[in-house]
């Protein structure tokens, strides 16, 4: 079973997430405030969390931050913020999606269903392993390291990496992309692949601000080179 951790400071909210989600069999747990989210996660050690951004006693934005330094564990955010500087922060920080508030439960549902299913690995891989001047992906392993450490990625960010190294040296357009990673929903979120992008080419570039590896084509998409 799927275990979600809600964390959340509206009862009501949390009430109506706990009775849906166990309604369609996934195991929960739930928190008011950010220090309970993050002894629950290592505690119970969820598949998926949903996250308020507005809790009493630290911002959303910390807590994904600590999860990032331990876990990759998928991570929607849930919150009333609407502007895209803030959603972006959390993105950059480590979440894998955002939903804003009010929200539809079926769109819900199946964000964090396209968050696990991203997560899972893939049965059959390949187990090449793409190496270039200053980090190698293992695709089988699901494992990137540098400069003889692994290096954290969340399960989007290694999606999105995935997608470009396995198709290494060409053209991957936007559309492609954000259908691949995020799903056919997303075709023009393009705000979603420049922030990530960054955060691969500041975990991953010897200088990120001239990147050698993850290259942009204006307009177009991406290109891997290795």
């Amino acid at each position: 079973m799927t275990r979600v951790l809600v964390v959340d400071d509206e009862p009501q909210i949390v009430r109506a997430l706990v009775i849906n989600l166990k309604a369609r069999k996934y195991e929960v747990d739930a928190a008011h405030d950010g220090a309970s989210a993050l002894e629950l996660a290592a505690a119970r050690h969820p598949d998926v969390v949903v996250l308020d951004l507005g809790l009493p006693d630290m911002d959303g934005v910390e807590v994904i931050k600590g999860l990032r330094g331990w876990t990759r564990v998928p991570i929607i955010v849930l919150s009333a913020r609407h502007a895209s500087d803030e959603k972006v922060e959390a993105l950059d920080a480590g979440a894998d999606d955002y939903v804003t508030k009010p929200f539809g439960m079926d769109e819900l549902l199946a964000r964090m269903r396209a968050a696990v299913r991203r997560a899972e690995p893939v049965a059959g891989e390949d187990d090449s392993v793409v190496a270039t001047d200053s980090f190698t992906v293992d695709l089988a392993a699901k494992k990137v390291n540098r400069d003889g450490q692994d290096i954290r990625l969340t399960p989007t960010e290694w999606h999105l990496l995935e997608v470009l190294v396995r198709n290494a040296g060409r053209l991957v357009s936007q559309t492609q992309l954000l259908q691949e990673v995020w799903g056919p929903a997303y075709r023009t979120e393009t705000n979603y692949l420049r922030v990530y992008l960054a955060q691969l080419r500041r975990k991953l570039e010897t200088d990120p601000s001239h990147p050698r590896h993850f290259i942009t084509e204006p307009g177009m998409g991406y290109r891997f080179e290795a």
